[in-house]
């Protein structure tokens, strides 16, 4: 059984945390990506520009009902949550900020938890805020994969430690770190189940 699927959730010092975790995933990592980084309602930015200096996966913004695909990383779009429908769909929802925060990280977390049960990894980065907190717990009550940044290294611990606080997590490592284990966990369990 391998894990399908992988969200990442960010607030403060996002931007450099998760460019740093996806430089270290492996070239051939084929485990789609969804990433919620808390943003500007109007942004002045381009995070899929941004982050795609950092990986050969292809980085794009999510749109409501596209296909999820493998070697993608996908991001919330500004002011939208994002939440994965089905396996092979996202939605996007304009409900109300979950934290003051849209999108919602825990939104993403847990409709993904529902979706994939215990094949999906959750990663709570850098932020100032306890937003990923309930879905990393939602990921882990069903068996799912829960990485934290070790705050320690991370531009702003509270988004960290409040996940570290609201469950039991398998790792807690810097972003690179976090990335090289994502590669191994995926291919550990992808071994697996080709046997």
């Amino acid at each position: 059984m391998a894990y399908e699927f992988v969200v990442i959730g960010a607030s403060l010092g996002g931007l450099h945390a998760v460019a740093t975790l996806l430089s270290h995933l492996p070239e051939d990592f084929a485990v789609p990506i969804a990433v919620a980084q808390h943003r500007a309602p109007v942004p002045d930015d381009d995070l899929a520009a941004i982050w795609q200096r950092s990986t050969a996966l292809s980085v794009r913004d999510a749109e409501d009902k596209v296909p999820i695909e493998p070697n993608h990383v996908y991001i919330a779009p500004a002011d939208y949550h994002l939440l994965v429908e089905s396996r092979d769909l996202f939605a996007l929802s304009t409900d109300p900020p979950v934290l003051w925060a849209r999108p919602s990280i825990d939104v993403l977390f847990e409709s993904a938890a529902q979706v994939y049960q215990d094949k999906v990894i959750g990663v709570v980065l850098t932020g100032a805020s306890a937003d990923g907190s309930n879905g990393l717990k939602a990921i882990r009550r069903r068996g799912g994969c829960a990485l934290v940044q070790d705050p320690l290294t991370a531009e702003c611990a509270i988004m960290p430690q409040a996940a570290l606080g609201a469950t039991d997590v398998n790792h807690v490592l810097a972003p690179s770190d976090l990335g090289r284990v994502i590669g191994a966990l995926a291919a550990a369990r992808t071994a697996g189940r080709a046997r």
